[in-house]
């Protein structure tokens, strides 16, 4: 008997990589939109090789499946941590960081062939990450700071800087 032109796991395959690109798609999109260097591409293909260890790990090693996934979890840790930047005393890339490291447990997730999990947290990542920043600065719209207040064409004085953040409120970023 001739073995099958697809197996089983093709199928999860096929049917993950769905998954698999719609996940990466939406929220890679919204990171891109809003001009982070970590868009579509690179969210698409962390969920994608996140499934692909995941599925495989499941029939390389059936006994120990989680073996694998769990060093996605740790390489994920390591290249987030080079993604985050400190430069005079503020982080940056702390949210691509932690997007790539959920895009990559969703990822797991498809894998294992949890779906459902899978969706959902794609969904409320994209809400999450449409929410307004709320935080440290409190919510003020983006045209109180100091940086959107003054006009490009004529030259800021310091007394004209600080007029501005007392009658805005705004910090300088």
């Amino acid at each position: 008997m001739a073995d099958p032109l697809f197996t089983i796991i093709d199928g999860y395959f096929m049917t993950g990589i769905v998954f698999v690109f719609v996940a990466g798609f939406l929220i890679g999109f919204e990171r891109g939109s809003r001009g982070e260097p970590a868009g579509v591409r690179t969210h698409t293909l962390v969920c994608f090789g996140a499934m692909l260890f995941t599925l495989i790990s499941q029939y390389v090693d059936p006994l120990s499946p989680s073996r694998i996934a769990a060093n996605v979890v740790t390489g994920m840790g390591f290249l987030g941590a080079g993604i985050i930047m400190h430069n005079r005393g503020s982080v940056k890339g702390l949210t691509t960081a932690a997007t790539l490291w959920l895009t990559a447990a969703i990822g797991v997730a498809i894998g294992y062939g949890f779906y459902v999990v899978a969706v959902l947290a794609t969904l409320s990542a994209f809400v999450i990450l449409k929410l307004p920043h709320i935080g440290e600065e409190g919510f003020k719209p983006e045209s109180t700071y100091l940086s959107t207040a003054l006009k490009p064409d004529k030259p800021p004085s310091s007394t004209r800087k600080k007029t501005i953040l007392k009658k805005e409120g705004g910090k300088k970023r």
